[in-house]
């Protein structure tokens, strides 16, 4: 199983510059990395660590993160997603994390979610033929987001069915969709196929696997027999040296 820190939080009390946060996962037999925001980052160091490392880039956020519940903000954000793909294919990571932004005063539901549809389409036509993809990240509204738009994996699936674009799918995060009271199986069913990403955490806290009570190995399994071959995103605050959490994380998962 191929497991992806999220060099945010991980290696970041070891290491302030996220190079040496590459490098320090690689050091410790970590097959891949992931980061947020792009924009704020040194990519000219990003990139020669992952060389020097052969480490993957699996995924990053797109930007800018503005609400694409808003269709005023479409242009904007297509314009972004451009120079964002640009880095991308530059850093060699083939998945890109959307977020819909909060819940907006004054529109329906069925508004918003039909400005996520017209946008999201938008952005598949734009990534058709880059061999990168956009994956929409449905978060919980209880204790991390609230506001935030889009809360159920359903309604995420649905929107990104929605498209008719295969570049678009969603970025799961089992810690957001345990949150919020959802069992794994049940809302991702059948569409496996638009699992473009995995985030683990435990609960509560959003630490380690281990620390909380979800079961991350019963809901990890259920998504690898049913067909997801991505990386498993370590997307967690680790109480625990990083290194440590990992091996763990790694022992726990089996």
């Amino acid at each position: 199983m191929r497991l992806s820190a999220c060099i945010e939080w991980l290696f970041a009390v070891e290491a302030e510059n996220f190079a040496d946060r590459i490098r320090l996962a690689h050091k410790h037999g970590v097959e891949a990395v992931e980061f947020w925001k792009w924009t704020e980052k040194d990519i000219g160091s990003i990139e020669w660590a992952l060389t020097e490392t052969g480490m993957e880039l699996t995924s990053f956020v797109a930007e800018p993160m503005i609400a694409l519940t808003d269709r005023n903000n479409k242009e904007d954000f297509l314009k972004g997603l451009k120079s964002s793909v640009e880095t991308a294919r530059r850093l060699g990571a083939h998945t890109l994390i959307a977020q819909a932004g909060n819940d907006l005063p004054g529109k329906s539901r069925e508004e918003q979610k039909a400005a996520l549809v017209e946008t999201l389409t938008a952005a598949g036509e734009l990534l058709e033929g880059t061999g990168v993809r956009l994956g929409l990240e449905p978060l919980n509204t209880l204790i991390d987001h609230v506001g935030y738009f889009l809360h159920s994996t359903i309604e995420g699936i649905q929107i990104v069915r929605a498209t008719g674009r295969p570049e678009i799918g969603i970025v799961y995060d089992v810690y957001h969709s345990a949150v919020m009271g959802e069992d794994t199986a049940e809302v991702i069913a059948d569409n496996i196929d638009r699992v473009f990403h995995v985030h683990i955490a435990d609960h509560p806290g959003r630490n380690e696997p281990g620390s909380g009570s979800i079961d991350l190995k019963y809901r990890v399994d259920w998504l690898v027999q049913h067909g997801y071959g991505g990386a498993i995103g370590l997307e967690y605050r680790p109480l625990a040296p990083s290194a440590t959490t990992i091996a763990e994380t790694r022992r726990l998962l089996g």
